[in-house]
């Protein structure tokens, strides 16, 4: 079993690039089977960028969608949080098509939309708002399992500061009245 020094160590060797995700993932996957994380993900591949004009919430098919490729890769994620018995207590997600149909896939449990985790690309003005909401829900966490929240690349960048790949997810740990990054999970979506 590592030492509290070693996942310090490897949290700190990730931060700044110089350990493969692989190992990175290991110290994560470890920290999410003990609960009481927070997991920040950007919905699985949808091709393109933003919404294309006429965009509603109502109608999938005024949307951007999960790919073939996005839809496998939520499945494979949700297979590997079961095969590594990760508890999860509670699915929100943004009331965009692609989130929500990343978290279904997923298979985790049931999933609640929800607007603060709604995108916020197109409407700036909404951000201040939506981000105040979510880092309070993040804050207010306590467990005793983990908290999966299925968003978009702009409202994790808001909430910690850097990016993620479609379908990546940033963990984080509920601290009084803030959080803190725990660890970096990529999953392959074969």
């Amino acid at each position: 079993m590592p030492t509290l020094r070693h996942l310090a160590l490897t949290l700190l060797l990730t931060v700044l690039g110089a350990l493969p995700i692989a190992q990175a993932n290991d110290a994560t996957w470890q920290a999410l089977q003990e609960g009481g994380l927070v997991i920040l993900m950007r919905h699985s591949l949808a091709p393109g960028i933003g919404d294309p004009p006429g965009f509603e919430i109502s109608r999938c098919d005024t949307q951007r969608n999960l790919s073939a490729q996005g839809r496998a890769h939520a499945q494979a994620a949700g297979r590997e949080f079961r095969a590594r018995d990760i508890p999860i207590m509670a699915v929100y997600s943004s009331r965009w098509c692609r989130a929500l149909d990343t978290a279904e896939l997923m298979a985790l449990g049931p999933v609640t939309p929800t607007p603060w985790l709604d995108s916020f690309f197109r409407e700036r003005g909404d951000q201040a708002s939506i981000t105040q909401t979510a880092q309070e829900q993040i804050t207010a966490w306590q467990g005793p399992g983990n908290l999966l929240l299925v968003t978009h690349q702009v409202n994790i960048t808001a909430l910690v500061g850097g990016g993620v790949g479609s379908g990546e997810m940033i963990v984080v740990r509920p601290t009084d009245n803030s959080f803190r990054v725990v660890g970096r999970l990529s999953v392959s979506g074969q």
